[in-house]
């Protein structure tokens, strides 16, 4: 037995006809009689006479209808309650700053939209030190662009961004717009972040692969320093599309590397299913779903979605 099927019994008693309770339900005249035989022969009864105006329900009817129209008040109760019901707690996310300049208030907006009363703590370091803190079990979420495969985490690739060749437009040596391989840089000066850095981990092992000699004239850690730094004709960078989101607007050269080698992953890394309380189960669904909406809408520069 269905609830559909008492829903659909109530109406036509209440109607006092099949042909009006299919309209009311927005179902054929067909449907809703073959569903109301189906509720009678699960019953081994007649529920409805059939008369000349209409039908009325008989004595098992009439009885059977007063506990349908009390189980589905108390399905709508249900339904209710748990609509009403908020999800509440605390849940902790790390982001690297390239990919919090992008896809953090988003989150923060879907979170409060749909889990109100879930408090968040975002946390925006180096990849490296999240990785720390999930490991140590101060995060219960981050961005990570690699794992440690001896941790007991979950692991869900999200995506993968091209890498940009970021510079004031006047640098002296500034390859030409279009597709840039890392070996076409020559002795283009580069600002890059240091060793333990997920970028420049990713950058020193492509250019270990292309025995290449990439010009590193400096090493910053922050990427609102490093960006002030190309600003102010320093050097260059090389950054993922999401350190990009934020520059659109002003004076600096934008090249996109192809090179298949430098591309970052962003993988959704977590505490294990059993470890995770129902906040941060929530606000996992909910991150994951907000990366996918920003690729989706061609918000996240050079980024491509891993296939599920």
């Amino acid at each position: 037995m269905e609830l559909r099927q008492l829903r659909y019994f109530v109406s036509v008693v209440e109607q006092g006809s099949m042909g009006r309770a299919a309209l009311e339900l927005g179902v054929g005249t067909s449907a809703l009689s073959q569903q109301i035989s189906r509720l009678e022969g699960e019953l081994a009864t007649r529920l409805l006479q059939r008369t000349s105006t209409g039908v009325i329900p008989t004595d098992a009817g009439l009885a059977f209808w007063r506990q349908a129209q009390l189980a589905i008040r108390h399905a709508d109760d249900a339904v209710r309650a748990a609509r009403l019901a908020r999800l509440s707690g605390h849940v902790s996310i790390g982001m690297a700053p390239s990919t919090s300049a992008l896809l953090g208030l988003p989150f923060m907006a879907a979170m409060r939209e749909r889990y109100p009363d879930i408090r968040l703590h975002l946390v925006e370091s180096l990849s490296g030190n999240l990785a720390t803190l999930t490991g140590a079990r101060q995060l219960d979420l981050a961005i990570l662009f690699q794992v440690d495969r001896t941790q007991r985490w979950s692991v869900q690739p999200l995506l993968e961004e091209r890498l940009f060749l970021i510079a004031p437009p006047d640098m002296p040596g500034l390859p030409a717009p279009g597709p840039l391989r890392l070996d076409q840089l020559g002795a283009l000066p580069l600002i890059l972040p240091s060793g333990p850095h997920g970028l420049r981990a990713l950058l020193d092992a492509a250019s270990a692969h292309g025995r290449l000699d990439l010009n590193i004239v400096a090493e910053i850690d922050g990427l609102a320093l490093l960006m002030d730094a190309v600003r102010a004709g320093y050097g260059a960078t090389l950054q993922p599309g999401a350190a990009i989101a934020r520059l659109r607007h002003e004076a600096l050269t934008l090249i996109e590397i192809d090179d298949a080698t430098v591309r970052r992953p962003n993988l959704l890394v977590s505490l294990c299913d059993d470890e995770l309380s129902p906040a941060g189960l929530a606000a996992r669904v909910v991150l994951e779903q907000v990366a996918r909406g920003l690729v989706e809408q061609g918000r996240w520069p050079g980024a491509t979605l891993h296939e599920r």
